[in-house]
């Protein structure tokens, strides 16, 4: 068996990128499908987790960064600059620095991660705050592009698209079919607007004969999509979905008509239930974000929309250690007991 290369190296044939483009790759993609017992049994179905916070930076975002990073070598560019509420920050400073650029990213003070803004910081990321939210912070580092002293990463960037499509090939190739729904999360879109341009770009190369109904989950509190309508002031404890006017709006809105799917609100309670179920269920640690669409798929099922023995994927699409504060808001650390045995012992109940 080959040694995985990357995802411009492995699928390049398949990405629009130009012909003399460098492959800038941290080994990203080839991330687990996950088959999840504790989950199915509860739905009713076959339930795999895409577990995307297995990329180098610990989140999807690597599929797509690589790509656009490629890309903007390829085009002479020493400066990329991208707004974030923390992920795609993390990914554009590693991906920068692997490339040997300069990286300035653009965040809404006060409401980023400590673990995503501590890649950022490392990695040599010149990081702003800004006192808005993550709309104003897109809007300022669009206006920087527009100069041409920078190149913007951020989702609007149609070689994160490309990149970030690769997940569905990856999904395709472990199950030799799409599943009949797949469910994840939804902050800027982008990430449902890649994974349904893979599903139908597999269409062809792979010989399917269906491609699977979308599910998009938005927290209720940034549901700017189920509203209809852009959420001035999007409040969640999901950060990495705390967006009130999504870049990828168009996109996400076509994916769910065409799949037949659904974008719907789930509370951040029904969140962080779906967040502590995968921890302590099936031993899978994702950022609360990421549980976004698990939440969605367990509410389906309440309601009786999910068929029982179907195939679903969920997309985890960061790894908890992305967000470690939360859990500690969530769950107390004990206080300490005697160092004896006696103590310890009645302590864990033996």
């Amino acid at each position: 068996m080959s040694a995985w290369r990357g995802v411009v190296p492995t699928y390049r044939d398949r990405l629009k990128l130009p012909i003399d483009a460098p492959a800038i790759t941290l080994l990203e993609g080839n991330t687990p499908l996950i088959p999840v017992p504790g989950i199915s049994e509860r739905v009713e179905a076959e339930v795999f987790l895409k577990f995307e916070g297995m990329n180098p930076t610990g989140s999807f975002k690597d599929r797509g960064m690589c790509v656009a990073l490629s890309g903007a070598l390829a085009e002479g560019t020493r400066t990329v600059v991208c707004a974030s509420t923390g992920n795609t920050s993390a990914s554009a400073a590693a991906y920068a620095a692997r490339a040997g650029i300069t990286c300035a990213v653009i965040i809404p003070d006060g409401n980023i991660a400590s673990g995503k803004l501590a890649q950022a910081l490392i990695h040599g990321a010149t990081v702003v705050p800004v006192k808005g939210n993550f709309d104003d912070a897109l809007s300022i580092a669009r206006r920087l592009a527009e100069t041409g002293e920078a190149c913007l990463v951020n989702s609007v960037n149609p070689l994160r698209i490309e990149g970030q499509k690769t997940v569905a090939f990856e999904i395709v190739e472990t199950l030799g079919c799409a599943p009949d729904i797949h469910c994840l999360p939804v902050g800027n879109a982008g990430n449902i607007t890649a994974a349904w341009l893979g599903y139908t770009e597999s269409l062809e190369y792979y010989q399917l004969d269906r491609r699977p109904a979308m599910w998009g989950a938005q927290a209720a509190g940034a549901a700017p999509i189920v509203r209809g309508a852009p959420v001035e002031r999007p409040q969640t404890i999901a950060t990495a979905i705390r967006i009130g006017k999504p870049a990828s709006w168009e996109g996400a809105v076509g994916a769910r008509d065409q799949s037949g799917g659904v974008i719907e609100a789930v509370t951040d309670s029904e969140i962080l239930a779906a967040y502590r179920l995968l921890a302590a269920t099936d031993g899978i640690f994702c950022e609360p974000a990421s549980a976004a669409g698990v939440a969605l798929l367990l509410k389906k099922a309440k309601e009786g929309a999910v068929p029982v023995g179907a195939k679903i994927v969920a997309t985890l699409t960061g790894h908890g250690l992305k967000d470690p504060d939360r859990v500690v808001k969530e769950i107390k650390v004990p206080d300490p007991v005697d160092a004896t045995l006696a103590a310890v012992s009645a302590r864990i109940g033996l």
